[in-house]
């Protein structure tokens, strides 16, 4: 009965929107085990993942009797449609494509919820029938779910890659007590390939499928506090996510599927403007970014990207705003963020003006990352002044 139900499951799985499916056993991943921990002794985590070990690796630690698990993807779009105007003197910051869209998260749960649904039908009540749908903020990881359900093979860069759609795709799971024939896992086919390895610009990638989740530039975009300078001029123009790993792998060229609706990007939402970012408010915020995935961390993680990018792009026709963030936000590390922008886009053509603001504005600040930030523009400014 289960395999002729696997093949309805299939089908129904494609009627429903669900691009990929397979289906492995309900058995530990202990080979993970070794990894997870010297990830974490390694202070390679990023605070983010589920944080119970056992639970990550052992299903029956979350589900009583797991027989199966029932992996899908959905495959999102990599190319807009059409772009956002563009506007004279103002520079648009911009959302990494896994963010483009309805929040995936929502997405997943409500194709998962319909296969089960149609699985319940299916399955005789008195059988029992039990599920668990679990998407990337749960216990697994979705990834080593997929790759044995035989949906792709993780490459160096961490990330399941499918034949047909690389690695843009979104990954869900399925824990259930029904008994289903499994698929054949994956095997890597980077060879020899190391592109996202050398091609990361924070070198986070450790050569092995794993990364140092402190440095990739994903995790510092959706930090709350103030980010590390290393990282600053790295993150460009992007406000959340990172999507460099994913553009230079070779098998992810020429991949760009539009299959549904809800992921298509709105160009003026996921490549906003980026000086009105700087006085968004909480509401304004939520209307505009909220059905996005790259609005989980709230405005504030956007706001210090937004200013980063300002001056990452030297926009100098949003110094005035710069200086009024800089002057009255109550935030200390926004203020400070704001003062390393004002810097980037002065650089040493400090005016008398503007170096008068700055020595009133240190005078009256208390916070010392701020004043710091300060000081740096200066000590520029006079080692110019010297060396002429």
């Amino acid at each position: 009965m289960n395999q002729a139900l696997k093949e309805k499951i299939i089908a129904e799985s494609k009627k429903i929107g669900i691009d990929k499916i397979g289906f492995t056993d309900g058995a530990p991943f202990s080979h993970l085990e070794e990894s997870l921990r010297e990830q974490k002794d390694a202070g390679h985590t990023t605070g983010f993942e589920h944080p119970d070990f056992e639970e990550r690796i052992y299903p029956q630690k979350i589900f009583e009797d797991p027989r199966s698990i029932i992996a899908i993807a959905l495959a999102y779009p990599t190319k807009m449609t059409q772009k956002a105007e563009m506007i004279r003197g103002e520079r648009r910051g911009s959302f990494a494509r896994a963010s483009w869209g309805t929040d995936y998260h929502i997405i997943l749960r409500e194709r998962m919820n319909r296969l089960i649904s149609f699985i319940e039908k299916e399955v005789p009540h008195e059988l029992g029938p039990k599920f668990k749908p679990i998407v990337d903020t749960g216990e697994l990881i979705d990834v080593a779910v997929a790759q044995r359900a035989g949906l792709g093979f993780i490459g160096k860069n961490g990330l399941l890659i499918t034949e047909e759609f690389g690695s843009y795709v979104y990954l869900g799971e399925i824990i259930t007590n029904i008994p289903f024939e499994k698929d054949v896992p994956m095997e890597s086919q980077c060879g020899e390939c190391t592109k996202c390895i050398d091609l990361c610009p924070t070198s986070a990638l450790l050569g092995d499928g794993r990364m140092n989740g402190q440095r990739c530039l994903s995790y510092q975009t959706q930090t709350r506090g103030m980010m590390p300078e290393e990282y600053r001029e790295k993150i460009r123009t992007v406000i959340y996510g990172c999507d460099i790993c994913q553009q230079v792998c070779p098998f992810n060229q020429g991949k760009d599927t539009h299959y549904h609706k809800e992921m298509e990007p709105e160009p003026e939402i996921v490549t906003p403007l980026l000086r009105p970012l700087l006085t968004i408010s909480n509401k304004e915020f939520k209307d505009k970014f909220g059905h996005l995935a790259g609005s989980w961390r709230g405005k504030k993680p956007i706001q210090r990207n937004a200013i980063i990018a300002l001056g990452n792009a030297r926009q100098k026709n949003a110094l005035p705003d710069l200086l009024m963030v800089a002057e009255k936000d109550p935030r200390a590390d926004i203020r400070a963020t704001a003062f390393w922008s004002i810097g980037k886009i002065m650089g040493s053509r400090l005016d008398e003006s503007m170096k008068a603001s700055l020595v009133r504005l240190s005078a009256h600040e208390k916070d010392e990352v701020v004043r710091s930030e300060i000081k740096k523009i200066l000590a520029s400014f006079s080692e110019q002044e010297e060396n002429n």
